[in-house]
């Protein structure tokens, strides 16, 4: 697009560039370790639908499993981000009614593209899967590199952690096949958030350039001020921005939580070093030094660590006092998704969704 806040292509070749291509292995090791990630999410799709109680909605398209590189990751990811924040800036320009020139809109994507190219970098390097949803959608991503780098660096068994793996991952798949409504509320309360915002063009990419810069300055071993940004949070404010973004908050919150939920609740029968991998892999999430723990805060990775730690808590919650079957209930509409408050409290949800019927 024209008018984008980032030149996505820019950014793809620079996060290529800089993410590296991972744990040296050989051909035949490489084609054993994407071969055992196909069958590893394929098995893992009735063992998901078994403890969920979900299957696909009529008419879901087929799933689609992709198993990347580096390289591969960000292409997908450039693309859904193009697709989900693009339209945000047209619409911020047509709302105020003013366009960068064309000199601007070309250096101003370039800085930007760079910038966001070193974030994809970082992340590429860390991202062990991915259901896509915004963009074309619809494939599971494994970051074949990223699994075998952690399994060994953890000290896991490498099939149980490739399964266990995918079991998170296809249960993102399962939700939105399941509910398709699910991605039209995501793609909804972005466009309520550009409808309640008053950030000009220019100024959201001068206050996306602040928060990237901060990046920069960490990766120098520039010390921050205080807690430093909270990452991408740093470019809302605006309390009816805030009302939003708690919302797309509970929601990420419950989907990340539920594939918590699922990923350690098939128990050993499936997955006999689940505990291992579990309490291994819960410090490998609080970053293996500082550098990594900085870089992740200010990404607001820690954030994401949270919702995981929140959704989890709720899902189980909820699943203690009522069973899967009435958990259930939460996937109907948006009106029975968890508020924020009811993530830390889940009994909240279950007196305002479940009692009053």
């Amino acid at each position: 697009m024209a008018d984008s806040l980032v030149d996505w292509d820019l950014a793809a070749r620079t996060a290529a560039r800089l993410g590296g291509a991972g744990p040296v292995t050989t051909r035949a090791e490489a084609a054993a370790v994407v071969a055992e990630l196909h069958e590893c999410a394929a098995t893992a799709v009735a063992h998901v639908e078994g403890l969920t109680g979900l299957t696909p909605a009529a008419g879901a398209p087929t799933p689609v499993t992709a198993v990347v590189d580096r390289p591969g990751w960000v292409r997908a990811n450039t693309s859904g981000m193009a697709a989900l924040l693009d339209p945000l800036t047209e619409a911020l320009q047509e709302k105020s009614g003013s366009r960068p020139g064309p000199v601007a809109r070309a250096i101003g994507g370039r800085a930007t593209g760079l910038q966001a190219g070193g974030v994809l970098a970082f992340v590429s390097s860390k991202v062990l899967g991915q259901y896509e949803v915004f963009g074309t959608g619809g494939r599971l991503l494994l970051v074949a590199p990223n699994i075998v780098d952690a399994e060994r660096k953890l000290g896991v068994d490498p099939h149980d952690f490739r399964l266990w793996v995918c079991l998170h991952e296809v249960t993102h798949q399962l939700q939105f096949t399941a509910f398709p409504w699910l991605r039209g509320y995501l793609e909804s309360q972005v466009q309520e958030f550009v409808r309640v915002s008053d950030l000009d063009p220019a100024a959201l990419r001068e206050r996306l350039r602040d928060v990237v810069a901060s990046l920069s300055d960490a990766v120098r071993g520039k010390p921050l001020e205080g807690d430093g940004p909270a990452g991408l949070m740093a470019l809302v404010g605006d309390p009816a921005q805030q009302a939003v973004l708690d919302r797309v908050t509970a929601v990420m919150s419950l989907v990340e939580g539920h594939a918590e939920f699922v990923m350690d609740g098939v128990g050993p029968d499936v997955v006999p070093s689940v505990r291992t991998l579990r309490k291994r892999f819960g410090q490998r999430r609080k970053g293996v030094g500082p550098l990594d723990r900085v870089l992740r805060r200010l990404l607001g990775l820690e954030q994401k660590m949270q919702q995981y730690a929140d959704g989890r808590h709720f899902v189980a919650g909820v699943a203690d006092r009522v069973g899967m079957d009435a958990f259930n209930t939460v996937w109907t509409s948006p009106g029975t998704l968890p508020r924020k408050e009811e993530l830390t409290d889940p009994q909240r949800w279950v007196d305002r969704v479940i009692t009053p019927y």
